[in-house]
């Protein structure tokens, strides 16, 4: 199966191309990095030069995985317009995949996983994951000050992130940290692929972002209330 693969969540992203397979293996044909600011100018045309590159027609894609979050709310927005745009032309499902059950996987730990991602603002995102051999179950996700996230670890959690600097953090605190290669389109692509195998899948109209944190909008709104 074609599998179209976009993450719009960070300052830069990319949208790549995929082959998913009846075993499981996933294989990625390419990915295009996306520069951060511009990716509403930038994905569909890459997106449409990436098929074309590869001689696919955009009706040949099985399906989609985009990156639901955590991150940015103007790249996140941007990023699953579109995909909400073509899936609903094509009539293909979605499957939206979260980037901290995405690094809790690669710790390739079973058990308790704490994944941490850098939410900026002097803030991370932290998921907390029951890991089995093959899939992760969600327990809490939240935003934290960095400064918190230590004293918010319950005992038993193997903690992982793609984040040197974080990592450096952890570690200098006392405590171990399992590094984890940034994500990318076959990671991503990879979940997502076993997630449209088990039928999470969702149309169009119910595809929504996590975004953990409260927009700026949603905050000053709550203060001026």
């Amino acid at each position: 199966m074609l599998l179209l693969v976009t993450d719009t969540s960070g300052k830069n992203g990319f949208v790549g191309l995929a082959r998913g397979a009846e075993s499981g293996d996933v294989e990625v044909i390419e990915e295009i990095p996306l520069a951060g600011g511009t990716f509403s100018a930038q994905l569909v045309p890459q997106i449409a030069g990436l098929l074309e590159k590869h001689n696919f027609r955009k009706n040949q894609i099985d399906a989609f995985i985009v990156v639901s979050g955590p991150g940015s709310f103007t790249g996140l927005r941007v990023g699953l317009a579109a995909i909400k745009a073509l899936a609903e032309i094509l009539q293909k499902p979605i499957v939206p995949v979260s980037l901290l059950e995405v690094v809790a996987l690669a710790a390739r730990r079973t058990g308790k996983v704490l994944s941490v991602l850098d939410a900026g603002r002097g803030e991370v995102f932290a998921g907390e994951y029951e890991v089995g051999s093959q899939s992760a179950q969600l327990i809490r996700e939240q935003v934290l000050p960095k400064h918190e996230l230590l004293a918010s670890v319950v005992g038993g959690f193997v903690l992982a992130t793609p984040d040197a600097a974080l990592a450096s953090a952890i570690e200098q605190n006392g405590m171990s940290v399992v590094m984890v290669e940034k994500c990318c389109a076959e990671t991503i692509a990879r979940l997502g692929w076993q997630k449209l195998h088990a039928g999470k899948t969702v149309s169009p109209e119910l595809l929504e972002a996590n975004y953990i944190r409260r927009s700026d909008a949603e905050i000053f709104a709550k203060t001026g209330s």
